[in-house]
């Protein structure tokens, strides 16, 4: 389990292989709003933490979080 906070937004969110599943758009409550498709101009906007929750945001616990880097954001492997 990992503490979330807003400097975690714009890193990518991936799966224990590596995978990248996504950008955190949001981080409240201990919960990451991460937009899996993001377009080129979403994603810029998400890096630099200007990005907002949509509809098709998939929303991300802290409990599933394994670690997390400078970079990215990593879910447990069990899952």
């Amino acid at each position: 389990m990992a503490t979330l906070s807003d400097e975690d937004e714009g890193k990518f969110l991936m799966d224990a292989e590596g995978e990248q599943l996504g950008i955190v758009t949001e981080v409240k409550d201990n919960t990451a709003y991460v937009d899996p498709d993001p377009g080129l101009g979403e994603a810029w906007l998400e890096a630099f933490g200007w990005g907002s929750v949509d509809d098709d945001d998939l929303s991300v616990p802290g409990e599933v979080i394994d670690t997390v880097t400078d970079e990215e954001v990593r879910v447990e492997a069990d899952l």
